[in-house]
This record gives C-alpha cells, structure tokens and sequence, in this order.
C-alpha cells in the first residue's frame, strides 16, 4: 500500500507519482506527490495523536475508501471552532474519524447528534474516541436518520438550533436530507455536504471509465448541487477540499 493510501483510504488511485488517471480517487488533485506534501506538511505534524490512530485504525477497514481524507478532517475541526459552534449533527458515522475532530473543536459542553444506519463501525473508533475524553459531546443513533429527522421537525423546539451539521451519508438521500436539515439549521449556521464533487465524475461523459459506485451515484449529486445552487435559503461555496465539500450558510 502506498503512503497515500495509508494516509487517505485511496479507492481506485494509481500509486505515488503516476498522477491516478483512473476516475476513483480520493483527492481531487492531479499530483499524487502534491498531496503527499500537503498531508506531511500541514496535516501529519499538526495531527492529534488520538486522530492519528483512529485515522490508522480506519485504514484497516476493508470499506476505509469511504472514510472523510485527513485533509479534510483537518478543515472541519479548524471550521468548528471559527463558527464557534456548540450543538451540531453529523449524519455518516463510519468508524467516528470526522465525528472525533469535530468533539475534538466543541466545548466541553458541547454535543454532536450522531446518526448512522450500522453502530458496528462506530463502536470500533469508540475506544479511542473514549481515550481522547470527548465521548460525552457525542449522542449516537443507530438506525436510518430520515425517520429519526421527520421526528425531530415534528416538535417545533428543534427548529433552527443546530450550529453545524456534516452530512456524508447515503448520497441517494442527499436532497432528500436537504428538506429537512435546513429547518433543523439556525440562521447563519452552516450545513456541509461531502463528495459533492464526486471524484470529478460530474463533468465527464457517461462512457468515461470509473468504478461502478462513482457512475450509479453520479445523477445524485448532480441532483444535490443543482438544488443547492437556486436555495433561496442558503448561501453556498463548493471547495476542491478531499472529494470536494459544498458548505451552506443559512440565511433565512
């Protein structure tokens, strides 16, 4: 495995040096070496030791390509503390690797509702999320989270309390947590979608080679960044950050 894809879960990227012409890939960087030198640069010697071994423990993981990339985890964490945020929502657990930096920028008194439709991933990263001393910030719920939000809306008192929500989840339901997360979100908070790039498939034609979950999932994307461009309701800034970050910034 090459140092990339021990630092990043790389699903489908040629090795170092080769410029990974396969549409698959993790970063949205055409230099392999590029991004190595941002992750040993600015990542790596920055990194806490406990996101260090949860983000080595997910690597493990015969699904550690679907895990958020170090670079990016980095962005939330610094985001989480220049909006201040206080009471958030990350709906896509997995193993708890972006779940863990964003505890790790709350207060102490802080609180993440977690949501994810499998506990078993997350009950892997939770004894270091444990050690680490955040695990009480973080409210985890097992099971399919658009039930768990329509009950949330029901009662008037959720509306427009949540700081910051990240959303990495199913990408089929992305529009459909759009509707509901943006009555959960408070003026001015902030909602961010990953993979709204999706490994630069978005622009490619539909006979251009990539892996099968890239092609099938392509339409929802397409879908998501289409209706978060005419949401009268948000403002939005989309970033070439991992597999590409679109935040919204509600407004009204």
């Amino acid at each position: 495995m090459s140092s990339i894809q021990e630092g990043q879960g790389n699903h489908g990227g040629a090795g170092a040096g080769s410029g990974h012409g396969e549409i698959g890939h993790k970063s949205l960087l055409q230099s392999d070496e590029l991004y190595q030198y941002i992750l040993e640069t600015c990542v790596y010697p920055r990194e806490p030791e406990c996101l260090k071994e949860l983000r080595e423990l997910t690597a493990k993981h015969p699904l550690s390509f679907i895990s958020t990339s170090p670079d990016e985890v980095q962005f939330l964490n610094m985001l989480v503390k220049l909006i201040n945020a206080k009471n958030t929502m990350e709906i896509g657990v997995f193993t708890g690797y972006s779940l863990l930096a964003t505890a790790l920028a709350l207060p102490d008194d802080g609180k993440i509702l977690a949501l994810d439709i499998k506990r078993e991933n997350y009950d892997m990263g939770l004894p270091i999320i444990q050690k680490a001393g955040v695990a009480h910030k973080i409210d985890f719920r097992e099971g399919p989270a658009l039930p768990f939000l329509d009950q949330l809306i029901q009662d008037e008192k959720n509306h427009g309390t949540l700081d910051f929500i990240f959303v990495d989840a199913d990408k089929n339901n992305y529009v459909n947590y759009h509707k509901r997360l943006i009555e959960l979100l408070k003026i001015g908070g902030l909602l961010g979608y990953d993979n709204t790039l999706w490994n630069g498939s978005l622009v490619l034609p539909p006979d251009a080679p990539m892996k099968d979950y890239i092609r099938n999932n392509k339409g929802f994307l397409l879908e998501l960044n289409k209706v978060l461009a005419v949401d009268p309701r948000i403002e939005i800034c989309q970033l070439p950050v991992g597999d590409g970050i679109t935040l919204c910034r509600r407004i009204s």
